[in-house]
């Protein structure tokens, strides 16, 4: 059995999340993501999520092409999440290209194409341009 990890904020969840989780779960047998903590996000971001860690784990979740979620509370956890939960793959966004090479003692790292014109900041300023009309 093959298991693929990846790792993401999932705030305001869209297409781009969606299609990245489809394209990462078919890599392998058994899909598992790690949710970015709020604490985590805040420090990344500069922001708290709009959506709780627990809202948004609760909605990755049931996707049905995820397997398993976890709250990922440190982006210096990396190696120790892939070796606790076995991974053969890591796939990240190709935003991150490069980034993660550093497990590739580990596991394989494949990097993905995002989806094009989609980001949750740009959903966020979308929403928030139509709330003040």
């Amino acid at each position: 059995m093959t298991t693929v990890i990846t790792f993401g904020t999932f705030d305001v969840l869209h297409v781009g999340h969606l299609r990245i989780l489809q394209r990462s779960s078919e890599l392998g047998d058994r899909l598992v993501v790690g949710v970015s903590s709020d604490a985590l996000n805040v420090a990344k971001k500069g922001r708290e999520p709009v959506f709780s860690q627990e809202e948004r784990c609760e909605l990755v979740v049931n996707l049905k092409c995820v397997d398993e979620v976890f709250v990922e509370e440190s982006l210096e956890l990396k190696r120790d999440y892939i070796q606790k939960y076995a991974a053969d793959v890591l796939v990240m966004g190709d935003d991150w290209a490069g980034r993660f090479d550093f497990a590739s003692d580990l596991c394989r790292v494949v990097y993905l194409p995002r989806t094009p014109s989609i980001s949750t900041t740009g959903v966020i300023e979308h929403i928030s341009k139509l709330g003040g009309s």
